[in-house]
């Protein structure tokens, strides 16, 4: 059934039905659990938070839309827990801003509803990293934008968006170190999945007739069974490690977590006092702590932060005002427990029974400490005992990510190999668009990025990118596959941005390129006569070869670019290559030029059956 319009009571029954599916599916979240902390508690956590979320849309219906939203975005918010229940927090908390003073909801609201949830939680986050529940927000948003504009459906647009979310989320286990180090996908991004998978149900299957919120245990309509939501072919990859026997933590070594103490508490601000110094107090939090997520909202203050130190968190925070709602929870506690309970968890598993929603002792999220009064706290510091340091390996962004424009199987695994970390198809009549190359550059969980367009037709949309992106971008002008190669080569993790620059940049522009392709038209060109079905060789921009033969062509071509002083040529195959012609070259090479060393690769690329890189 087709509908176009949610009235305040309809939105909250959609709420209520995601809030559920995340609900069933609360042990597989918590499952893949590695990410900023292998504690294992995230679909707890996004569990609490919604059910907060649930009991102010219960205990306050209304049938304005934006009346409905900033109810629930206030229950949210008070009952966020953990990193993954404060984001979903500000993910509706700005869905709540956007549609204030509505009555009912459109595809068009719902869609900006969304981005502005996306801008909130960015904003709330100090340091958002990629490859988390952040990354299948925004993506998921962004693409719900431009699908508002092709339908006003609800359920269609809304299956688009979980089917984008979906997507996303299998592609957060290569954006995420840890995530592939231990091969699973992100657990708050699969949250949230499941949340949207519960819309789409509702939005498919719901009564619109009932405007009042459903019960979820009585109403069969709602409760549909999980393989009714339509799945793409990202939904094994999003999948596979919540089903696993193993739970993700096991992978991670307590030791690993660097800040051992998940602190969460309200402060309490005096009306007429002067305004909260937010930059300060994430400064001063930074230098002990990480996972910050600070919100204002009126005249308290929502802190969210890994510690070592939780008593000087706390007297830095009562500077500001009263502490309340004050949860601190040891999480390599946490992680100990969790691994001593994974034999008996996997001896369930092999018997065929199904893990509950249930989660026992301090795992479970209860706080080691919990003051819910209003008033003056005093905790003595506390150092985490043995105190590590972190590793940036798995826990932090690495310093460089790398995106190459390349085409053909074989020269994208090249550039893979060379440490290239996101390879875009495109060459002649396929570029990327600027949009293509902002979300490769976005995607990369890295401080710095470079771009390598590797075709003259790309440089300028990877320079539009570069100044639309969220962080350094560097956009080295290479314009053929073998200058991308060479600047790769030279490239150095471990080095610093100005060296690497010049450095890739003296490399390339010291590669010579060689193409061969076949004349499309009778033409005259830089002196020759050129023949339709005639093959040219072409060095660099200019052409200084034409034949009738393949053969020729290359030969002539070689001849121009192998000058005295060359020591290596690399020769890239096309996919219209000849295996019996590549072995005639290299014999002649080795006769007529027997001092140059000579690789063979099999790029795969379309137009040129021959590319040649010749290195002084």
């Amino acid at each position: 059934m087709s509908k176009r319009f949610l009235n305040g009571s309809e939105w909250a029954a959609m709420i209520l039905v995601g809030a559920e599916r995340l609900t069933r599916n609360v042990d597989r979240v918590n499952a893949l659990n590695v990410f900023p902390v292998p504690d294992g508690d995230t679909g707890t956590n996004m569990n609490l938070t919604m059910s907060a979320g649930v009991a102010e849309l219960k205990n306050k219906p209304s049938e304005e839309v934006g009346r409905a939203a900033e109810v629930l975005s206030k229950g949210l918010l008070m009952g966020a827990r953990g990193n993954s229940g404060v984001i979903l927090s500000q993910l509706f908390r700005g869905f709540a801003r956007s549609i204030s003073g509505q009555r009912e909801l459109t595809v068009p609201l719902f869609a900006n509803a969304l981005q502005q949830g996306v801008d909130t939680a960015y904003k709330a986050v100090v340091k958002p990293v990629e490859g988390t529940i952040l990354t299948v927000a925004r993506e998921a948003a962004r693409h719900g934008l431009t699908a508002a504009r092709r339908t006003s459906d609800l359920a269609e647009w809304m299956i688009d968006v979980h089917s984008k979310a979906l997507e996303t989320l299998a592609r957060t286990q290569e954006m995420l170190p840890i995530l592939k180090q231990v091969g699973v996908v992100d657990s708050g991004g699969q949250g949230l999945v499941y949340i949207y998978e519960g819309f789409v149900e509702y939005l498919r299957t719901g009564d619109f007739t009932d405007t009042a919120i459903p019960q979820l245990d009585k109403n069969p309509a709602l409760s549909v069974p999980e393989t009714s939501v339509p799945q793409n072919n990202f939904a094994p990859a999003a999948r596979q490690a919540g089903a696993a026997n193993t739970a993700a933590q096991s992978k991670i070594t307590t030791e690993s977590i660097a800040f051992p103490y998940d602190m969460e508490f309200f402060i309490q601000r005096i009306a007429s006092s002067a305004p909260f110094p937010e930059s300060k107090f994430r400064q001063a939090l930074e230098r002990d702590g990480d996972s910050i997520i600070l919100i204002e909202d009126e005249n308290i203050v929502k802190v969210h932060v890994h510690s070592r130190r939780p008593g000087d968190v706390i007297n830095q925070a009562l500077t500001y005002g009263e502490i309340t709602h004050i949860h601190i929870l040891n999480m390599q506690e946490q992680h100990r427990e969790l691994l001593a309970q994974q034999p008996a968890r996997q001896a369930d598993v092999q018997a065929g029974n199904q893990p509950t929603a249930q989660y026992e002792g301090p795992a479970s999220g209860k706080p080691v400490v919990d003051y819910s009064l209003p008033g003056v706290v005093n905790l003595p510091s506390i150092t985490a005992s043995p105190e590590s340091e972190p590793n940036p390996d798995v826990y932090e962004m690495a310093s460089y990510g790398v995106v190459a424009v390349s085409v053909g199987e074989g020269n994208a695994e090249l550039f893979s190999s060379l440490g290239v970390d996101i390879v875009l198809s495109g060459g002649q009549s396929m570029n990327p668009s600027t949009e293509d190359l902002l979300g490769a550059i976005t995607s990369l969980s890295a401080h710095h990025i470079f771009v390598l367009p590797n075709n003259p037709n790309i440089i300028m949309a990877a320079k539009q990118a570069a100044e639309l992106a969220d962080r350094p971008v560097t956009v080295l002008p290479t314009r053929t596959l073998p200058q991308g190669m060479a600047a790769m080569l030279a490239f150095q993790e471990s080095d610093t941005e100005a060296s690497n620059v010049d450095r890739m940049t003296k490399a390339y522009e010291r590669v010579v390129t060689g193409s061969v392709t076949q004349a499309v038209r009778d033409t005259e060109m830089d002196g020759l006569q050129i023949r339709e079905g005639h093959f040219i060789g072409i060095k660099d921009k200019t052409i200084v070869a034409s034949a009738p033969t393949l053969s020729e062509a290359c030969q002539e071509l070689l001849t121009s670019v192998l000058v005295s002083g060359t020591e290596i040529l690399t020769v890239l195959t096309g996919d219209s290559a000849d295996l019996e012609l590549t072995e005639e070259l290299e014999q002649w090479l080795s006769r007529k030029f027997p001092d140059v060393e000579v690789e063979v690769h099999a790029g795969g690329q379309p137009l040129y059956p021959y590319l040649f890189a010749v290195e002084p």
